[in-house]
């Protein structure tokens, strides 16, 4: 039996950590804390795809200006980098995925990309895992995988996927997004049922997530691969 392909994380540095002032500021923001514990956040990032036998090294996207910051805390760690992409201006997730997944699928279109934001903290790295391992099925088949979160109360800081059909193995089709709704929106979700908080982490192909930028939002697509070229 032929081993799973290895997944490639995309570890996302781009925030400025504006909520968490003054510990955390635009020159030192909370990835590059440690806030939960001995390693900063990005580190830990790091540290929960360092499996050389599941994970490729990973592809890392900042800020330009905190290029060294990312640089000294990425050699504290024993695990290889793949690439460091440089954002000389912040454009937000899509256009740090599209470069990051092109940048990766230049090699294999169909390779695995596994987007992380650098600020979370996971305690069940099991079952972190097992999300994952559910999800590359799904990614497999050209798919676009988000993980939700179940939530425990009316936040509104977050999106919300709702659920949709169920698709097997664990994953289910998404039916809608609610972006950061209001109190009362996100009550009446939670009472309903069937909804999660979305994690901000993504997997997919590269030749997927391609494919789905130039049906949606081409000015994404050109503007990546200008830049990386």
């Amino acid at each position: 039996m032929a081993a799973a392909p290895r997944i490639h994380p995309i570890i996302l540095s781009g925030g400025a950590g504006t909520r968490l002032w003054p510990l955390s500021r635009a020159g030192y923001p909370k990835q590059f804390l440690p806030l939960v514990g001995d390693r900063t956040m990005i580190q830990e990032t790091l540290a929960r795809v360092a499996d050389p036998a599941r994970f490729a090294p990973a592809v890392v996207v900042c800020n330009a200006d905190h290029r060294f910051l990312v640089a000294e805390q990425m050699r504290a760690m024993d695990a290889p980098i793949a690439a460091t992409l440089l954002e000389p201006v912040a454009r937000n997730t899509a256009p740090a995925i599209a470069a990051a997944a092109g940048w990766i699928g230049r090699d294999d279109p169909d390779a695995l990309c596994l987007v992380l934001p650098a600020d979370h903290a996971i305690r069940d790295l099991p079952a972190f895992h097992a999300a994952i391992a559910r999800g590359a099925a799904a990614a497999a088949d050209a798919r676009l995988v988000v993980f939700g979160i179940d939530p425990d109360g009316p936040e509104t800081g977050f999106g919300y996927i709702e659920a949709g059909a169920d698709l097997g193995g664990g994953v289910q089709a998404v039916a809608r997004f609610v972006e950061k709704p209001d109190r009362a929106q996100a009550e009446a979700m939670l009472a309903e049922g069937g909804f999660s908080w979305n994690a901000g982490m993504f997997l997919f192909k590269a030749s997927a997530v391609a494919a789905a930028l130039e049906a949606h939002a081409p000015e994404i697509a050109v503007a990546a691969r200008a830049a990386m070229e």
